[in-house]
């Protein structure tokens, strides 16, 4: 709700909020069934006294569209007066609750909603800073397109076909070795696990995943009646013990990795652990989802050679997005692997959407073959990199006595370690009642309560420092 009554309005402060409701009710915005926000949540909101949001409430209920309950919250339970004397009502709350897919915990659904609010500082956000995007240059390739034709129906169910040659090249780099039909084009990484998951995993599959990991964020494989399984990580990776156990004991179906600048703590696994862990995996007869989003965004040297890279039996899927380096709403991505699985997973994402957008496409296979996309990239690493160093001066200087945390050699993240564990619900509260969003650790990590992920890529640095202040400070109340 982005509405809030006007004080200067000579109509009562409660009036007004009365006809709001009454309107998002009478409109089908709030339809039969749908538990109002709570009348503290609702004063918050709206600005005003909490006793003004009850006398609005009251009336509402007096008026037979609401039906208070104090275990079950306020629901509207008419939406027009005609329905007052009716004997059955449409409840679309009983379809919502019905869903196959499990709704996105409270905190990412807050997180959602508040990234988009006028003022919040955004320390939790995993995507480039507005400054960071390539818009002049885009400017430029878009302002092109009146001297040249482009296509702009439907593409080839694997994705337009420049684009997948394009990438094929760009992977190359990367050390790995594939052809264009053995690319799928989606409409970013998380569209591919979507797919994966819905494709290739039998009901009930156990995948393994770092832990603390960005999959224990995302309820698509639990909507799919699948489990999360967690292996630890150290400073080089994948703990192979720890996998070799977990696989025998929860019988994996497949492994989710993300070598590179991990998310969210920023580990890079080692070139060896790389080797050991790829041959650990064929003997276990153990597929792989390799998620590369940050690989390219490093800041001295290259990562070591990606796992694809390295993989000689196609147990490999590599997932890639120009989402972290290039454009997030350009919802591009790409899967690379075995041609019989690319080509099951594009018939279910033409079954899904029909396609990504072919303008992305275009503009995608334009950037990467005039070098756009790779001059950005070089730049966007040096900024990066300069904006991480003046971050961690920044840690240091308010939140040194509170937490540590890893130097980021890539990547956008920071992983604080909290000296003392505190409640993340209520610290994520008090920051963002404070105008500071950040992603807690228990995001991550179910079990955590000593980690929060900060994000260094999005904030300006002013903002960037107010908002650990403002962290520092909730530390320090929540540890009294």
């Amino acid at each position: 709700m982005n509405w809030t009554p006007n004080p200067a309005d000579k109509k009562p402060m409660h009036k007004q909020i009365q006809e709001y409701m009454k309107e998002k009710i009478t409109n089908g915005e709030w339809p039969i069934g749908t538990k109002i926000p709570s009348q503290r949540h609702l004063a918050a909101t709206f600005s005003v006294n909490r006793s003004t949001v009850v006398t609005a409430t009251e009336n509402l209920i007096a008026e037979g569209l609401l039906s208070g309950n104090k275990g079950g919250g306020t629901k509207v339970i008419n939406n027009t007066w005609s329905l007052l004397a009716a004997g059955s009502h449409m409840n679309w709350s009983s379809y919502v609750e019905a869903g196959i897919y499990q709704p996105n915990s409270s905190t990412i659904r807050h997180i959602n909603e508040a990234e988009f609010q006028r003022g919040i500082i955004r320390l939790g956000t995993g995507e480039l800073a507005p400054d960071l995007l390539p818009s002049d240059q885009l400017s430029e390739l878009f302002s092109g397109m009146k001297h040249r034709s482009v296509h702009l129906g439907y593409e080839h169910p694997k994705g337009n076909g420049e684009l997948r040659q394009e990438l094929a090249k760009h992977v190359k780099k990367r050390g790995i070795e594939t052809s264009p039909s053995s690319i799928l084009i989606v409409s970013g990484s998380l569209q591919a696990l979507q797919l994966i998951s819905i494709g290739l995993l039998p009901p009930g599959a156990n995948i393994l995943a770092e832990k603390p990991s960005y999959l224990y964020s995302l309820p698509l494989f639990q909507s799919a009646q699948m489990k999360i399984t967690g292996v630890s990580l150290d400073k080089e990776g994948i703990q192979l013990s720890s996998l070799k156990n977990q696989h025998e004991k929860e019988k994996g179906t497949v492994l989710y990795t993300i070598p590179n600048f991990h998310n969210p703590t920023n580990v890079t696994m080692s070139e060896q652990r790389r080797q050991e862990l790829l041959h650990r995996c064929e003997m276990m007869h153990l597929p792989i989802i390799e998620d590369d989003a940050y690989g390219e965004l490093w800041f001295h040297s290259p990562p070591p050679l990606s796992l694809k890279a390295q993989d000689k039996n196609g147990m490999v899927l590599y997932l890639g997005t120009l989402s972290k380096t290039f454009s997030p709403g350009f919802r591009i991505g790409w899967v690379v692997g075995p041609e019989h699985v690319i080509e099951r997973l594009a018939d279910l994402k033409m079954q899904v959407d029909y396609g990504a957008s072919s303008l992305s496409q275009w503009a995608a296979a334009e950037a990467l073959k005039t070098g756009i996309y790779d001059n950005h990239v070089a730049s966007v690493r040096y900024k990066l990199k300069e904006k991480s160093q003046k971050a961690q001066a920044i840690l240091e200087k308010h939140l040194e006595s509170l937490a540590t945390w890893n130097v980021p050699s890539g990547g956008f993240y920071f992983w604080l370690t909290l000296h003392k564990p505190v409640s993340m619900g209520k610290l994520f509260k008090h920051c963002l009642d404070q105008g500071v969003l950040l992603n807690p650790g228990a995001l991550y990590d179910h079990e955590t309560s000593q980690h929060i992920r900060i994000s260094f890529a999005y904030a300006t640095l002013p903002e960037f420092e107010y908002g650990i202040k403002i962290v520092a400070k909730s530390l320090k109340n929540l540890y009294l």
